[in-house]
């Protein structure tokens, strides 16, 4: 299956976080084997975070996920993440998350350039 966006070495982070914060911002590696995706995220309040799914052929993403806090919370869950591609050939993704805890919520991260 071959999509039309190609998630191999893309990094991604989140649009909300302030820059004026300072501080680390997450980061999320991204790699991709046919409609295989995985990444590995960390920065910000996540010490270490793994993501695995599949890519839909209208290159949506299906996964589950899994991090460390740095306060030392585990948290796990499934999201869906639709993409978008930006005036300047980043992608965007919307990601729907539902954590196993309950919780769900939407998230917006971004491709950062170069």
């Amino acid at each position: 299956m071959t999509s039309r966006i190609d998630y191999h070495n893309r990094r991604f982070q989140p649009v909300d976080h302030d820059p004026q914060a300072g501080g680390s911002i997450p980061l999320g590696h991204y790699h991709q084997d046919g409609d295989l995706v995985w990444a590995e995220f960390s920065g910000g309040s996540v010490r270490v975070g793994r993501l695995v799914g599949q890519v839909r052929p209208d290159d949506t993403i299906d996964a589950s996920y899994c991090f460390v806090t740095a306060a030392g919370q585990i948290v796990a869950g499934a999201c869906v993440s639709t993409p978008t591609r930006l005036a300047d050939g980043r992608v965007r993704l919307t990601e729907d998350w539902k954590r196993i805890d309950g919780s769900s919520g939407i998230s917006i991260i971004e491709e950062v350039a170069g």
